[in-house]
């Protein structure tokens, strides 16, 4: 079952179906008093988000730094070591993610947009261990365990978020580069795909999910995620990808599932025009949930936490272009209600956590990013 999201207000409207519209006025989509404060500033198009055992944040920012925000917002020196990125259009370092066993091994995850030579480049995943200091401190052993491939000359699309699941393997989203949408369809490749991989990189089954695909694809058919959480009670994937004009979606990928791009979309391309077969296609999956017109989805959080108890289960959505974040309240996997928070940020949000005493942390993507704490009034 799908829904429809008309952005039009603060409690916006949901669609059962694209055709009668239903304003929602639940007691679970009720505005949330909340505050904002902001933790640290004068970061350069922030990315990615992590929170340290010590109470620090780690960061990165897309031209390529890797940084600890103490917690008086102090910004450390660049960490040393971090692989070359390709820093172009929407390229450049931008996931960050920590091992199950970080507080022992210090291993850490980077995606980023990989320069492979003649103006190509690729969605990468490196491996390595953090080593703290006075000035910053340094990536050693750093290792790339996956490459998307092929390599694209393209500086649009590289996805990318990493997901550790409580088994220490990794999901890791993929965009279509934009200029090979074809290649979303194809199982071989890893573009436009959800990959699951172990630590070190390999397949998790030794298997291919079907016959022909890459044993690293887990489902297909993704145009450009850019957000994913993983709930451990339930052993689901969330993702939400961008859409053309319309047709930003959420959807809980699953093993050897097609989600459609480029054949099927609530979308429409740049130019006006009609994208693929229509909205639907026997064999391809329905998104859970879509938005039209496009908010832009950035970051996803699954609200675990005590601070906010009314949103235990909910998704929260980070929007590049209405500069918000949103809730989604879930029920048996669906959404059911829907509020927008934190409207008045000024900057589009690119990142979404939830930190460990449950507040919930922004990262804003502009030349001065901010860091941002959302938390009870």
């Amino acid at each position: 079952m799908s829904f429809r999201l008309a952005v039009s207000a603060p409690l916006l409207f949901l669609m059962a179906a694209p055709v009668f519209a239903v304003q929602t006025n639940s007691p679970e989509a009720s505005k949330t008093p909340i505050k904002l404060t902001t933790v640290a500033e004068g970061l350069e198009n922030p990315w990615g988000l992590q929170f340290l055992p010590d109470g620090r944040y780690l960061v990165t920012e897309r031209p390529g730094r890797l940084r600890v925000v103490e917690k008086d917002g102090k910004l450390s020196p660049p960490i040393k070591g971090v692989p070359e990125v390709y820093a172009q259009g929407q390229g450049g370092l931008l996931d960050v993610a920590l091992a199950s066993d970080f507080a022992e091994s210090g291993r850490l995850f980077l995606s980023y947009a990989e320069p492979r030579g003649e103006g190509k480049a690729g969605t990468s995943v490196a491996r390595a261990k953090l080593v703290l200091g006075p000035e910053g401190g340094e990536l050693q052993d750093v290792t790339v365990i996956f490459r998307q491939e092929p390599a694209i000359v393209s500086p649009n699309h590289f996805g990318s978020r990493i997901v550790v699941t409580p088994d220490g393997t990794l999901f890791v989203t993929t965009g279509d580069r934009f200029k090979a949408r074809p290649e979303a369809q194809n199982p071989a490749s890893t573009v436009g795909k959800v990959v699951h991989i172990t630590a070190d990189g390999a397949p998790v089954s030794e298997k291919p999910v079907k016959d022909g695909w890459d044993p690293k694809v887990w489902s297909i058919g993704h145009r450009n995620m850019q957000g994913a959480t993983y709930d451990a009670a339930a052993k689901r994937l969330w993702t939400i990808e961008h859409g053309a004009q319309g047709g930003d979606e959420l959807n809980h990928p699953e093993a050897g599932k097609n989600y459609g791009w480029a054949v099927i979309t609530y979308g429409k391309d740049y130019s006006g025009e009609k994208i693929g077969e229509g909205t639907s296609k026997p064999g391809m999956e329905q998104p859970v949930y879509y938005w039209d017109p496009s908010i832009a989805v950035s970051g996803l959080a699954l609200y675990t936490g005590d601070l906010f108890p009314e949103w235990k289960g909910n998704l929260l959505v980070g929007s590049l272009k209405f500069m918000q974040v949103q809730r989604l309240v879930l029920k048996d996997g669906e959404v059911i209600a829907h509020e927008v928070l934190a409207d008045d940020i000024g900057e589009r949000v690119r990142d979404v956590r939830q930190g460990p005493e449950g507040a919930v942390y922004v990262l804003t993507d502009d030349s001065n990013g901010r860091l941002v704490r959302i938390e009870p009034k």
